[in-house]
């Protein structure tokens, strides 16, 4: 019986090996088979999709990247009005100029503050009142909503808005403080002023986008951390400093990239509120002077150089964010 049963086995493995290999030479079949399917299947679905994907990719790669190399090519000659570019001659003249141009510093220095200042502040207000939300205050749904409805304002809108609450001769801003005791401010003229008063409307419009991301952030977090917070005897500072907001930290980086990327667009906003291409003195950023210098004093070649320099920051915010997300295994 046992001899029969190896028998039995010996000839199935004879004639497993009669269809892998051939008796004319030839290699193995059945793989062969299994990747010319594979790879055919492949190739049927690739083509099928073909006209889904292919337009939307060739036209963002001609009007995004495109434009971008076409900019690029454009900062690198120097070009008047709207004069035909010389490709002939490359050189990187108007970035040499721009690092030499105390406008140009002036600009940037601007656009750091707003980008620091904003995003910290608005982080820091955000986190406040989520965790004030998060405590089960009455009316919390109601109040959330109130909060946020900013955000869904323009900046021409939240521009004009500050622009009437800032007037120096009946706006509440300086009818608050006069009635305080502390007198009347020209806060958008006063290049001590203006730059604040910038940032502290964009806190209000976008100080409730940080509350919404923190907020999920904290139902997220069980209750149990809460709680064996509390059985440690912890206070309520802080078990919030030291158990909850380091739980946080993904929150506040995504949070942080939006804010930032947030502040780099406010040009419309500094646009309404100055009512021109010449914003209020100590109020300048980047975005602004470049939009001036393209199309007011027609310095094509320069504005490119600093959309491109301004396309380069955006990148440096959002690459490590990328990143990030990228190891967390989240992209």
């Amino acid at each position: 019986m046992i001899d029969r049963i190896h028998e039995a086995v010996r000839a199935r493995g004879e004639s497993e090996g009669d269809g892998d290999a051939r008796t004319d030479g030839g290699t193995a079949t059945v793989a062969d088979d299994d990747a010319g399917s594979f790879f055919g299947s492949v190739s049927r679905d690739f083509l099928g999709s073909l006209p889904f994907w292919l337009p939307p990719f060739a036209l963002m790669g001609f009007f995004v990247y495109g434009a971008i190399g076409w900019n690029f090519a454009l900062s690198l000659v120097n070009v008047q009005q709207f004069n035909q570019p010389n490709y002939s001659q490359l050189d990187f003249d108007q970035y040499l100029r721009a690092f030499g141009d105390p406008s140009f510093i002036s600009a940037a220095q601007n656009t750091a503050v707003l980008l620091v200042a904003f995003t910290l502040a608005c982080l820091v207000v955000g986190l406040l009142v989520a965790i004030l939300v998060d405590r089960h205050v009455r009316f919390e749904n109601t109040f959330r909503t109130i909060y946020l409805l900013p955000m869904s304002l323009s900046f021409v809108v939240t521009a004009q808005f500050w622009l009437w609450l800032y007037n120096f001769d009946n706006g509440l801003v300086n009818v608050v403080t006069q009635a305080l005791g502390l007198g009347r401010y020209k806060w958008i003229s006063n290049p001590e002023l203006a730059l604040g008063a910038v940032v502290f409307a964009l806190i209000w419009q976008f100080s409730g986008y940080a509350m919404v991301v923190y907020l999920a952030g904290l139902r997220a977090i069980p209750d149990e951390h809460y709680e064996a917070a509390r059985v440690d005897g912890a206070s309520t500072l802080k078990m919030y400093w030291r158990v909850i907001v380091p739980q946080l930290k993904g929150a506040t980086i995504s949070a942080s990239v939006v804010l930032m990327v947030f502040a780099l667009k406010a040009f419309d906003f500094l646009y309404a509120l100055a009512g021109g291409f010449f914003p209020p003195k100590g109020t300048d950023i980047l975005s602004t002077m470049m939009v001036r210098q393209a199309f007011s004093a027609g310095n094509r070649s320069y504005a490119a150089a600093i959309g491109i320099m301004l396309f380069l920051l955006a990148i440096a915010i959002v690459a490590p964010y990328l990143t990030y997300q990228y190891r967390r295994g989240e992209l």
